[in-house]
């Protein structure tokens, strides 16, 4: 006997109507609600994982916190709201957040804060009360009525976050759009929209100033401080008018098959999203638009249309265009739009692949392909392909690969299909619509129909195992049918009500069927003849299963029970406990061993098989409505169940003791395919034309390209000849600049000579004065290294003075308790030689006593042996309590074991912040010298502990010495905290002197910044300069070479006239007071940015001081957790202290004669403890010459700074004392 185990594996559908449901968790993956459950997939891997929603409740509303870690779920359960929080990551429940005195019984909007520790949920009617919540508490912070002002009934749509801040949120609904503020546990209406008559439906936030938000009457509004700024139309009034007639028409036609959407819905404003330039919103039937920001970056103006594109799958191809946009999200990187509609789809625009010269225009398409939004009314599966076929209510028949999940094939019908049937070679699909039953072909790409049956409204068909015979419903009549020659063999009459289900035995020879009479009949397949019934009117049959040899037939109905047939008996009946789930389907695995049962719940049940009473079953919940089909893969792999939510769940099935089904890897599935004889034809011919079509215009791009190759030759030889005649009358320009050009390089190096020798100076005067900086600096630093030297030197001779008197308290301690060793052999030599006369005496007495008093004797030998039982019961006793408290020192060592865990943890702590701080120091090398220090440390303690373990019960057996000794190393002890207490008080001294240090280099670092900032700004200028006298001595050889051609016509009086009138025109110019107003205007300019620069090194400054007391700050905590972690050490200590002195009391009971190893163990012990001490002087020390170390560097820093200011000082060219004037613009 086992139970099947079943796990999802794919959810197929999506449940639309749920508020916000869909969005990005990060750029691969999305999260969407499906069925009952959560869905998280991965779009690149298609993976999915599943967070299942809670039992028996109704999903309304969802939301994903900012740093996308949480999902809040809002769902109704027996009409009471609930919020539930789960962790994406775990995928596992966090919180669960309840209702317990509000009267709604709904949440219709959710959000986290931004970041992510508290939650906002709007209850619905008919107290429309905001919540807000400290989600990890399970508390409510504080909570308001959201009521408009001029309506009693007015509903609330959408809540929200102000982006920026956690305690400001938005409300918006009919006639509402209000701010609150959460202060002081009290959530305040801090303003309201003005104009309170618009009905809003949703709305985002662009910054933490304003929100866009839209009505019901395709009307956004682009709102700061509860105040209209803009309005937009997303359309104009012809346009809506326009969709009215097309809704009517619509809503008229007897086509219609999807929910009915009225005026106000479809110009509502469903959903709108920010993004890094704008904005989208989606209105109308199947339409988005985008929106993007203006030049002045204050308003917005529409750029695209987005659409959903005509499905040409679909009988009516327009039609998909008509769906409502209800949620949209937006990947991290903008990359990706994702849209989902009120058909239950999910559409994708990639924004890359949009044309952006070629329309305004741009159509979504599937993320992976489409969906049924109606409910599934038949599901099948074939013996030689991985498919499944489906069939739904919204008129479509789909070919789904059950081991890729992917959707193979999709055609949509006129009419409505009831039931569908694969034949076992996955080639051919019988489907029952409403007018006919149609056989068709299921081809490489398509559906084709090649055979119908006058069959009306068919509700159940099937093919036979072997694929020679296919039988249908036909009312209450079951019809068989051959599939080669289609000729009716047989017509099944019998039931008196509808038939629910046929199922073919293995072999063919037996044909099931239950109907709504109450009926389950076997039927012969060859005779035609019915071989076995039972019936039982007052129940209606839905669903009946076969076992692999057709001797059981398990059938489930409106009775709520599961019924074993045998030989039309009932064997067993299992009823189900629960007074509201029917069970709607069965299914038995083809090797028997699995027994599946769906109900009118959505779930799936497992039970044990064979049944047994009392019954076992395990549920899983996958749909949100009634399981209306149920087939298993024939090799056992996988169970397919669909549901009237329109969704089909893949589920992974084996049995519980792990034995997974066998398959023929040899034969492996099939993978052959139809395809027509006049498509082949037309696919040949295709491929002729394009290879003839390549050939010509391979042909013709040569021929262009030869035309190409003559012209451009043509070309060059013109350019050739152009450009000969412009260098002959270069070079004669070119003559003549060289004159000119030397007579000027001697005037120019004059002048440079004379600026070279002001910069030197200037120059000579910086470095002397960076000098004197220098030797001061200097100054300082031989002093702190003197203070530096002289406290090292201290700490030396302190702990030299610290060993010396360790050593000495050692030597005295050992003297001590040898002579205290010695006097006590002496003792138990005196007491053994006392035993040894006291044993002669008692033998004498014993003998001389016998002869007389041999009652006496029996008497006092029961004495004895009383005082011997009594002294026995003692012993055991007071071993009972030496193992407690054996058990105790064990439990003292494990909790030093543990203590010694949390040192390591600090030690990688105080690692962590060694790291950061040389990191900013450039003291890698050092940190990591330390760190092995420490580890070597470590090992060694685990050493000595280890040696400490082993040594455990030698030392146990002399606990009243030890107490001795401890208390005399208490009294050691107790000096040296005090001595390490003064070396923490020097060592804060030092920090803060070290503190002080870095401030004034930091000031000097900022000294010498400015100063460069000041002096490449002189040198910007300089060059300025230097550009504009280049640009002016240009100009005057132009003037020159324009002077000395019109000497040339001295002796032509008019010539000469027009070149001296067109020298004027060109080199003189009226604009010279405006151009004497731009440069003004420049000056202001550079002394604004000037200005500008220097209050933003200010502020710099500013804060990098307020860095240097964090960092101070930080490093008090620090130190403040290491005294904390000391103390715990001197507790554990005086609790040791303790249980040795309980100890000592037993060791005293059970006597002194094994004290003989005392002088060993003493020794390990002291040693031990001194060691101890040893390691908190070596502790302190190390952390002083580490802060000696980085004094050094910061010094050795310093140093480098001067030298490279004294190599930039070098390097630099002397300016002047004043800038000369700007250059006058020229033409």
């Amino acid at each position: 006997m086992s139970i099947g185990i079943a796990q999802m594996k794919q959810v197929i559908g999506l449940r639309g109507h749920v508020t916000n449901c869909i969005v990005y968790q990060d750029e691969q993956t999305i999260v969407y609600p499906a069925g009952s459950n959560i869905i998280i997939y991965n779009v690149d891997q298609k993976i999915q994982k599943f967070i299942p929603n809670t039992e028996n409740s109704i999903l309304t509303t969802m939301c994903v916190s900012q740093n996308k870690r949480y999902i809040a779920v809002a769902e109704k359960i027996a009409n009471k709201p609930i919020v539930t929080i789960y962790d994406l990551h775990t995928l596992r429940k966090r919180k669960a957040l309840s209702f317990n005195e509000t009267t709604s019984h709904e949440i219709v909007s959710i959000a986290f804060s931004p970041d992510s520790k508290h939650l906002i949920t709007q209850t619905g009617a008919p107290d429309w009360t905001l919540y807000y919540w400290s989600w990890e508490k399970s508390k409510i912070m504080a909570f308001a009525k959201v009521t408009a002002n001029s309506q009693t009934n007015a509903t609330v749509t959408q809540i929200s976050f102000n982006p920026q801040d956690n305690s400001q949120i938005c409300a918006i609904g009919n006639s509402i759009l209000k701010m609150y503020r959460y202060a002081d546990g009290i959530l305040k209406n801090i303003s309201s929209l003005k104009q309170e008559t618009h009905n809003f439906i949703s709305h985002t936030w662009l910054n933490d100033e304003k929100l866009i938000a839209g009505n019901d009457r395709a009307e956004l509004f682009l709102v700061q401080n509860s105040e209209i700024l803009m309005e937009y139309k997303l359309y104009d009034i012809k346009e809506r008018e326009r969709q009215s007639m097309l809704i009517s028409s619509s809503n008229a036609s007897t086509e219609e098959t999807s929910k009915e959407v009225n005026l106000a819905e479809n110009h509502s404003v469903t959903s709108i999203i920010q993004y890094s330039k704008g904005f989208i919103a989606s209105c109308g039937r199947g339409r988005a638009f985008l929106y993007e920001k203006n030049d002045d970056k204050e308003f917005y103006r529409k750029t695209r249309e987005l659409k959903i594109p005509a499905d040409q799958a679909s009988n009516d191809p327009t039609k998909t265009e008509d769906q409502v946009i209800l949620s949209m999200c937006i990947s991290p990187s903008e990359e990706t739009l994702l849209a989902v509609t009120d058909w239950q789809q999910i559409y994708q625009l990639i924004f890359s692949n949009i044309d952006v010269g070629k329309s305004e225009h741009a159509e979504f398409e599937y993320m992976n392909y489409s969906y049924h939004h109606g409910a599934v009314t038949g599901v099948d599966v074939c013996i030689r392909k991985p498919i499944i076929a489906t069939c739904s209510t919204d008129r479509s028949v789909r070919i789904w690969n059950f081991e890729t999940g992917v959707l193979e094939i999709y055609r949509e019908f006129s009419e409505e299909a009831f039931s569908i049937a694969l034949h076992p070679s996955g080639l051919y699909v019988l489907v029952g619509f409403s007018d006919k039953l149609r056989l068709m072909n299921i081809l490489i790409d398509d559906i084709k129909q090649f055979k119908e049956f006058t069959i009306r409204g068919c509700k159940e068909c099937s093919f036979s195992n072997g694929g020679h015979l296919f039988a249908a419903v036909h009312g209450n009549v079951i019809q068989i049918y051959s599939t080669t020659n289609f000729e009716n063999i047989s017509n099944l009459k019998g039931h008196n009500g509808k038939v629910r289900q046929i199922l073919w035995s293995n072999d063919d020879t037996k044909l099931i069927s239950c109907g709504m009479d109450g009926a389950v009949y076997e039927w012969d397949t060859i005779t035609g003849k019915r071989t076995g019934e039972y019936v039982l009117k007052n129940c209606s049959y839905t669903s009946v299963g076969m076992s692999p040899d057709a001797k059981n037939i398990y059938a489930v109905g409106s009775d709520r029970k599961l019924k074993e047939i045998t030989d039309s008996q009932i064997l067993r009946e299992i009823e189900v406990e629960e007074d509201d789930v029917i069970p709607t389907t069965v299914g038995l695995s083809r090797s028997g061993r699995m027994l599946f049962v769906g109900t009118n719940k959505g779930a799936l049940r497992s039970y044990k098989f064979p049944l047994t009473k009392p019954t076992e079953f395990q549920e899983h919940t996958g749909h949100t409505k009634a399981i209306t089909r149920m087939k298993v893969s024939w090799n056992d792999e996988y169970a397919i169940t669909s549901s009237e939510d329109g969704t089909i769940v893949l589920w992974k099935i084996q049995d519980k003791e792990g034995r997974a089904p066998k398959r023929d890897k040899e034969t492996g599935w099939a993978e052959e395919i139809l395809i027509t004889k006049s498509d082949l034809e037309e696919k040949n011919q295709l491929m002729v034309e394009l290879r003839n079509r390549v050939n010509e215009l391979k042909t013709e791009n040569e021929y262009q390209m030869r035309l190409k190759d003559m012209s451009s030759s043509d070309k060059i030889k013109e350019l050739t000849e152009k450009f000969i005649q412009e260098m002959e009358s270069l070079k004669t320009k070119n003559q003549v600049l060289k004159s000119e050009k030397e007579k000027s390089d001697a005037k120019h190096e004059q002048e440079l000579a004379n600026l070279y020798e002001k910069h030197n100076k200037e120059l000579q005067d910086l470095e002397s004065t960076n000098n004197q900086k220098l030797m001061m600096e200097y100054d300082k630093y031989q002093d702190l290294q003197t203070k530096t030297q002289k406290i090292q030197e201290d700490y030396e001779r302190q702990l030299t003075e610290m060993e010396q008197s360790k050593e000495k308290a050692i030597n005295e301690m050992q003297e001590h308790y040898e002579n205290v060793i010695h006097k006590l052999n002496l003792q138990i030599e005196k007491l053994n030689a006392e035993k040894e006369q006291q044993t002669k005496e008692y033998e004498e007495t014993k003998r001389q006593i016998e002869e007389d008093c041999d009652t006496e004797i029996i008497d006092i030998k029961t004495k004895y042996e009383q005082r011997l039982k009594a002294q026995i019961e003692t012993n055991e006793k007071d071993k009972s309590e030496a193992k407690n408290y054996k058990n105790k020192n064990s439990k003292l060592v494990a909790d030093a074991e543990e203590f010694k865990k949390k040192i390591e943890q600090l030690n990688l702590d105080i690692q962590k912040s060694n790291n950061m701080i040389a990191s900013l120091k450039k003291d890698i090398e050092g940190s990591k010298k330390e760190i092995q220090e420490r580890d070597d440390t470590i090992q060694d303690k685990e050493k000595r502990i280890y040696d400490l373990k082993k040594k455990n019960q030698e030392l146990e057996k002399f606990k009243f010495v030890l107490d001795y000794k401890i208390k005399e190393q208490k009294k050691m002890v107790e000096p040296r905290e005090m001595e390490i207490k003064d070396l923490k008080e020097e060592k804060t001294k030092m920090e803060s002197e070290l503190e002080r240090f870095n401030k004034q280099n930091n000031q000097l670092d900022l000294i010498n910044k400015e100063k460069d900032a000041k002096l490449e700004a002189l040198q910007k200028e300089l060059r300025e300069e230097r550009a504009n006298k280049r640009k002016a001595e240009l100009e005057l050889k132009q003037i020159k070479t324009d002077i000395h051609n019109t000497v040339g016509f001295i002796q032509d009086p008019k010539v000469l006239k027009e070149k001296i009138k067109s020298m004027f025109t060109k080199h003189v110019h009226d604009d010279v007071t405006e151009a004497a107003n731009v440069d003004q205007d420049i000056q202001k300019e550079y002394a604004r940015q000037r200005d500008h620069l220097e209050k933003t090194v200010n502020s710099l400054k500013h804060k990098l001081v307020k860095d240097s007391e964090i960092h101070k700050s930080d490093n008090i905590r620090i130190m403040q957790e290491n005294v904390t972690l000391i103390k715990e050490v001197n507790d554990l200590r005086r609790e040791l202290k303790i249980s040795r002195s309980r100890n000592q009391d037993l060791e005293t009971a059970l006597g002194i004669s094994r004290k003989n190893a005392a002088s060993t163990t003493e020794a390990i012990v002291q040693a031990l403890h001194v060691h101890q001490g040893n390691h908190l002087i070596e502790e302190k020390q190390n952390e002083l010459e580490r802060i000696i170390e980085h004094q050094k560097q910061e010094i050795k820093r310093l140093r480098g700074t001067v030298e490279d200011l004294e190599r930039r000082g070098s390097s630099r060219p002397t300016s002047t004392s004043q800038l000369p004037p700007m250059p006058m613009p020229v033409k």
